[in-house]
């Protein structure tokens, strides 16, 4: 095909609430539903491509109404432009709106599909990556009370995950209680992984995680608020437990940044928070060249956000961690292909060229949507 000759016709953004099968808690507030949207970019040239984003309030500062309305910006900019024109394509979008990028991430995500199915190669091909890992997720207990966690771990354990994701963030000696009882609970076994979601502070980060030094802990995420991360550096000193950077590192000047300051160890990669697979890829780079290991997440997305996510995973050795437990909570799952899950939490990604993950028709019918023609 004559990369010249295709053209952006038209853009179908959807707006996709799901409802989660229980309450979802962090330290951040409960969820009850992923409020989703997905992007559809059609071409003169018949290929498709497929994006979703999952705006969180109190993170990213999106919610889907407010991604919606932007889509729509979006939209009216990259029609009949070149979706191949990936770099073009993002610093069209960044020059109609700053931030916003968890919607520019669903857009992102349709064009690297387009790209991608053009070329005749999966995404993980066609970024460069090899399917030569084993991608195994973790699977989250909510923040709540100890007894109801411990439960909640053992019961995934049973289900045959290998690792296990805890949410805390709360108080100090009822967070120390949790952590120990679930591992009195489950047994000393499989590695727990925490994520406080910013609720902690410094001088309780540093006491919290050397009470549970001997609990088999892989990680900790984010503890204390993103915007004290000049603090991070003395937490990493003095924590007997590696620390990632989640909400503190969105972009790749976020990643140099935590980088010259020594803050972290790991980093926590979201398509949600870097805008989407172009940036990310930048943040790669600059672990790759500092050495340290990665992360991939997300946030309420439905198996075709995660989709990108595993393509993404396969793109780099220093990507060793998978959290992607969350296509499992929803009660409704409208995706044609995309990644399967696999015992022991298992991901098995699609050799389709493209993404290769779309959505029911049916499902999008039923959904507010706005149609963006050239």
């Amino acid at each position: 095909m004559n990369p010249n000759s295709i053209v952006i016709t038209a853009i179908e953004v959807y707006q996709a609430p799901i409802r989660l099968k229980k309450p979802f808690v962090i330290s951040l507030g409960p969820l009850t539903h992923a409020e989703n949207i997905y992007v559809v970019i059609r071409t003169s040239q018949g290929l498709s491509g497929f994006g979703e984003c999952s705006p969180f309030k109190t993170i990213n500062g999106e919610s889907m109404e407010t991604g919606f309305v932007v889509a729509q910006y979006l939209a009216k900019k990259l029609a009949g432009m070149n979706p191949l024109e990936i770099e073009k394509c993002t610093v069209a979008m960044n020059s109609v709106i700053y931030g916003n990028s968890s919607i520019k991430s669903a857009f992102d995500t349709a064009l690297y599909d387009i790209a991608a199915q053009n070329a005749g190669l999966p995404l993980y091909q066609f970024l460069g990556g090899k399917n030569n890992k084993t991608i195994e997720t973790d699977y989250t207990v909510s923040l709540g009370d100890k007894d109801a966690m411990a439960d909640d771990a053992l019961q995934i354990k049973n289900r045959g995950f290998q690792v296990i994701k805890v949410k805390v963030g709360g108080q100090k000696e009822e967070d120390i209680e949790r952590i120990r009882l679930i591992r009195k609970t489950i047994g000393p076994e499989i590695p727990l992984r925490l994520d406080a979601n910013q609720g902690w502070n410094t001088q309780d980060t540093i006491e919290i995680l050397n009470a549970v030094a001997d609990c088999n802990i892989q990680l900790c995420e984010e503890p204390i608020p993103r915007w004290n991360y000049m603090e991070l550096p003395e937490i990493s000193k003095q924590s007997p437990i590696p620390i990632m950077a989640d909400e503190s590192c969105c972009d790749h000047h976020d990643a140099k940044r935590l980088i010259d300051l020594k803050a972290c160890n790991l980093f926590n990669i979201k398509l949600g928070k870097s805008g989407g697979i172009f940036t990310a890829l930048k943040i790669i780079s600059l672990a790759e060249k500092a050495g340290k290991k990665i992360q991939i997440g997300g946030f309420l997305e439905s198996r075709l956000g995660f989709t990108a996510s595993a393509h993404l995973a396969l793109t780099s050795k220093n990507i060793v961690y998978f959290d992607f437990d969350t296509p499992l909570m929803l009660t409704d799952d409208p995706v044609i292909g995309g990644i399967q899950y696999l015992e022991n939490g298992k991901i098995q990604i699609p050799e389709t060229p493209g993404l290769g993950a779309s959505i029911d028709p049916d499902f999008l019918k039923s959904l507010s949507n706005v149609v963006i023609k050239k």
